[in-house]
C-alpha cells in the first residue's frame, strides 16, 4: 500500500511540478523569490528542507546499500521528486529483502 501511495504522490507532483517549471521557466521562483520577502524565505526554507532530507538520504541509504548520490542530485535539480524516487527505491529494495528473506 505504501508503495502505491508514493507511486502516485511521485506521479501527481511530477506532472504538476513539470507543468509549472515549463510555463513559468525553471528559475521562476528564483526571480519571484528576488522581488517578494515572503518567496524569499520559502527559498531559504526549501534550502534547510533539502540539506535535512540529504543528512537522512546519505545515512539510510549507507544502511541499506543504495547509492545516494544519484537521488541527492536529483533532489539539487528537481526538488521533492528526487526524494520521492528515493523513498520508492527504498521501499522495493525493502520488498525485494523481506522476500529473499522469507525463501
Amino acid at each position: 500500500m505504501r508503495l502505491i501511495v508514493l507511486a502516485v504522490v511521485f506521479i501527481a507532483f511530477t506532472v504538476w511540478s513539470s507543468t509549472i517549471a515549463f510555463s513559468h521557466g525553471l528559475l521562476g521562483f528564483v526571480t519571484l523569490a528576488g522581488r517578494e520577502p515572503w518567496a524569499a524565505q520559502m527559498l531559504v526554507d526549501l534550502f534547510l528542507s533539502f540539506f535535512v532530507a540529504w543528512s537522512w538520504l546519505r545515512h539510510d541509504a549507507k544502511e541499506r546499500g543504495i547509492p545516494a548520490w544519484p537521488y541527492i542530485a536529483a533532489t539539487l535539480t528537481l526538488g521533492s521528486i528526487g526524494t520521492l524516487a528515493y523513498l520508492i527505491h527504498r521501499e522495493l529494495v525493502g520488498r525485494r529483502t523481506a522476500v529473499a528473506a522469507s525463501a
